[in-house]
């Protein structure tokens, strides 16, 4: 579509003589129309025919156009005639039939006011001034009709929220009437509870002077019975003295009998004591340096690891494995393979066995008694990592399995020494038993390293 505002000189010479005219006042709604339609057409102006001021703007986003740079916009359209005339020609073309209507000055009756009061004040044809004047009426005629309305619509709620307070008080009113009669109601109850209560009262008051009288009989009684008491309770110290004399005597008598017993007892231990230093010192016997366990190492099994002491279980109950693990001398021999796979079969052979014997070192460490762990030789990897101090660990040889060099271990003990085996195989358990060994279950283990 062409333009179809006329570029010529006539034109501007036309603006240029009305330009000491000065500019109307535009009412709010109608510039901010101008301002929008203006920022709408800016991207289609050439930059180089674009005021300085507006060459930024024109890169805004649209949303942003009007809204940041509206004063520089209206101030340009009011002073750059020239490119108000280039920018209106763009927004007569979108404006279509209600542009060509504005510039022949004519005002049609449905289209709106604000619309046509700003691209008026752009084209500026021979009457612009009198449609910005009429929008302007308009839009204060709308202005002061939404006022109306908007008074006529609160007078409405006011009336609206009078007409819900009435209704209201008179609920009130009414419940405040049932109440009124409900108390009235109760105070002539209370009244006859008030009677009753006073004729109570003064019979209570003649039960009371009855019972005052009879209280002070009591009391008379009672003291008497004091007396009496008294009297008896000096008796029963008199006897309770007299026991606690005889009893001191009992205590000095059993004192006396226990020191007795004490010296014979400890004259049995020195007697023992010695006898055992004389049987030593006539046997030659030097303190040993090995275990019996340390010579079945030696004898049946592929590796053989230092000697540490440790402590053991009993059953499932780890408190059982405390008490075994306080004997004197006690000797901890554990099934390996039968502790770690029940208590973390998911890991690797390798990370069982390192977690096993990293646990029972702590147990080591703590008790000071001799720990042996057996694996099965079957499962046996070259390049073990030595064990901690205390743990001695073993392979059984080919063709022999943990369990009989677990057998082999216990009856290398001399008799009487604690030896507590873990295992949770019953025919270990039976084996070891039979050579005066506590067998103890898996899980008294893993309890006990758990709580480690």
């Amino acid at each position: 579509m062409s333009d179809p505002v006329p570029h010529d000189d006539h034109r501007i010479g036309d603006d240029a003589a009305a330009s000491h005219v000065p500019e109307p006042v535009l009412p709010e709604p109608v510039r901010q129309r101008v301002v929008a339609l203006t920022a709408a057409a800016l991207p289609s102006v050439p930059a180089d025919e674009l005021p300085v001021p507006l060459r930024r703007v024109a890169k805004f986003a649209p949303n942003r156009r009007a809204r940041l740079g509206g004063q520089a916009i209206a101030a340009q359209l009011a002073a750059d005639p020239l490119f108000r005339q280039r920018v209106t020609g763009r927004i007569l073309d979108e404006a279509g039939e209600l542009g060509v209507a504005v510039l022949e000055g004519v005002c049609p009756a449905a289209a709106d006011p604000v619309e046509v009061a700003a691209l008026a004040y752009l084209a500026r044809p021979q009457n612009w001034r009198d449609l910005v004047e009429a929008a302007g009426e308009v839009v204060r005629a709308e202005a002061d009709s939404a006022v109306v309305t908007e008074l006529i619509r609160e007078a409405e709620q006011r009336a609206t929220r009078a007409e819900h307070d009435r209704a209201v008080a008179k609920v009130e009113a009414d419940k405040l009437r049932d109440e009124l009669a409900r108390v009235r109601e109760e105070l002539g109850q209370l009244r006859e509870e008030a009677r009753t209560l006073s004729r109570s009262l003064r019979e209570t008051q003649g039960r009371e002077r009855k019972a005052s009288e009879m209280l002070a009989t009591e009391r008379g009684r009672a003291t008497r019975a004091a007396a009496d008491h008294d009297a008896e309770l000096r008796r029963v110290r008199a006897k309770l003295a007299e026991a606690e004399a005889a009893a001191g005597t009992v205590r000095a008598t059993a004192k006396e009998a226990r020191a007795v017993d004490d010296a014979r007892l400890w004259l049995l231990l020195e007697t023992i004591g010695r006898a055992a230093v004389g049987l030593r010192r006539e046997l030659a016997l030097d303190p040993a340096e090995r275990n019996p366990a340390d010579f079945v190492a030696d004898t049946y099994a592929d590796r053989p690891e230092s000697v540490s002491s440790s402590r053991g279980l009993d059953a499932d109950d780890p408190a059982r494995l405390d008490q075994l693990l306080a004997l004197p001398r006690a000797h901890l021999v554990v099934d390996g393979y039968n502790v770690t796979k029940r208590g973390f079969g998911e890991m690797s052979l390798e990370q069982q066995r390192k977690r096993l014997i990293t646990g029972l070192g702590g147990i080591a460490a703590q008790t000071g008694d001799e720990v042996t762990v057996v694996f099965d030789g079957a499962e046996r990897v070259h390049g073990l990592p030595p064990a901690p101090r205390g743990v001695r660990v073993l392979f059984s040889r080919k063709g022999e399995t943990a369990d009989e060099l677990i057998r082999r271990l216990v009856r290398a003990e001399p008799t009487g020494r604690p030896v507590v085996v873990v295992s949770s195989d019953r025919e270990v358990a039976d084996g070891v038993r039979r050579h005066g060994a506590y067998p103890l279950g898996a899980d008294a283990l893993l309890r006990r390293l758990s709580r480690s």
